[in-house]
């Protein structure tokens, strides 16, 4: 029996994962993983040196590799990506093929995550399946008929970038941007601007006495604090904004989204449905599924063995 090989590249962690298909589901076998090294030859020699051991001796059908970009993913090369400064000028796939002789694919990690998505999770069965990270930024992937669109360029769902208000947090390092109200590190820029409101009203906020995180904030908000819950108010109103104009815009049958939103569903869903409501064209709207990402922690594991399924099916 074959096993799928996927190579995750973080910018601080790197993992080889295996996995099998069972049918229409795919199971883990394995993982190993490493700090990121500085040299890209280095990392892709440990990622193929690990890939081989957790294959046992089995042929690689297919090799996914997964990581940010920017990339040029037809060649397979990353482009000197911020949190991987000076990875360029070569090709990882044709690397990856070389060593463990399997057909490979490169591509985005919120484009591989998409992929992930509508194959084996919250997107089973979408027609046109749009994936928000929703995690430390914003990101997306968009999945069409079972094909990644990438755009002219490979930039296809940057939607982070949008400008959403003159005035507020920054993403994308770009005040105001959907990032900035929708992402991890953008909640805790809210956090701390609420914070800082309560403290001139002598009303200081107890969250505000460590570190200000989407965690903290969660908890907060659960706990009945009337501050906490308004930053999440604002940010469901502003995802609210920003999905209705990619529901008008792509007329998606399933939106999934990750990270933050998986986990806090409950503090967005009810002022997000009713901006959505407000803003975006009923028919649209009526068509489309709103729902959390399922891979869950293993969505990057999930992302890089889907591009090596993908992989195999084009070889």
């Amino acid at each position: 029996m074959g096993v799928y090989m996927g190579l995750d590249i973080g910018g601080t962690k790197c993992a080889a994962v295996a996995g099998v298909l069972e049918g229409e589901n795919l199971r883990i076998l394995a993982r190993e993983a490493f700090a990121t090294p500085r040299s890209q030859e280095e990392a892709m020699d440990r990622l193929c040196a690990l890939a081989e051991g957790l294959a046992q001796g089995r042929q690689i059908l297919g090799v996914g590799i997964s990581s940010g970009g920017p990339m040029d993913a037809e060649r397979g090369m990353l482009c000197n990506p911020p949190n991987l400064p000076g990875w360029s000028g070569l090709s990882l796939t044709d690397y990856a093929r070389a060593r463990l002789h399997a057909p490979a694919l490169l591509e985005n990690d919120a484009n591989a995550c998409a992929l992930a998505e509508w194959r084996f999770g919250a997107g089973r069965g979408s027609r046109l399946l749009l994936f928000l990270t929703f995690g430390t930024g914003l990101g997306a992937g968009i999945v069409w008929e079972g094909r990644i669109l990438r755009g002219a360029n490979g930039n296809a769902g940057e939607l982070g970038h949008w400008r959403m208000a003159d005035c507020g947090p920054a993403g994308y390092g770009k005040i105001g941007s959907f990032e900035g109200f929708c992402s991890g590190g953008g909640l805790a820029q809210l956090g701390r601007l609420y914070g800082a409101a309560c403290a001139q009203r002598g009303e200081p906020a107890a969250w505000m006495e460590g570190e200000v995180t989407a965690k903290s904030l969660a908890e907060a908000a659960r706990a009945g604090d009337a501050a906490a819950q308004a930053v999440f108010r604002e940010s469901a109103r502003t995802l609210g904004r920003g999905l209705a104009l990619v529901v008008d815009l792509l007329n998606p049958d399933c939106i999934a989204i990750g990270s933050v939103y998986a986990r806090c569903e409950d503090l967005f869903a009810q002022e997000m449905r009713r901006v959505l409501e407000r803003e975006a064209l009923p028919q649209s709207l009526a068509a489309c599924r709103i729902v959390p990402a399922q891979l869950g922690d293993q969505i990057g594991d999930y992302a890089a063995l889907s591009l090596a399924v993908e992989a195999a099916g084009r070889a």
